[in-house]
């Protein structure tokens, strides 16, 4: 499975961003999905991650109540709707697809490319 990520940009603290990530295949609907980031001089952190059906979300602590993960098994697409965005948001943003849908990245099998989200105070 090949994943695009893309929505990333400059947003002022307080402002929102959607990121999205779009699936090669249509075996996208077998997977949950999961969404990383990684900040300068920092390890990959778990944002958020959806179940196979959608029906079930995790997310950080960090990110609770300010992110939403969703997807289309249609459009073969996962997004990260990301409100109230805060300099410490600011990173390289990672989907993942893999069998579990945990906060472990070893638990995913394919990666994006990233996408660069910035946030200016």
């Amino acid at each position: 499975v090949q994943l695009q990520a893309s929505g990333g940009g400059l947003v002022l603290a307080g402002g929102s961003l959607r990121l999205s990530c779009a699936a090669s295949e249509r075996t996208f609907s077998n997977y949950a999905m999961g969404w990383f980031r990684q900040a300068p001089g920092k390890e990959r952190e778990f944002v958020a991650a959806i179940s196979v059906s959608g029906g079930t979300t995790t997310y950080a602590d960090s990110v609770k109540g300010r992110f939403t993960i969703s997807r289309d098994n249609v459009k073969n697409t996962v997004y990260l709707q990301m409100n109230s965005l805060n300099p410490e948001d600011t990173a390289v943003y990672y989907c993942a697809a893999g069998p579990y849908g945990t906060n472990w990245d070893l638990g995913y099998d394919y990666w994006g490319q990233g996408t660069q989200v910035t946030v200016s105070s």
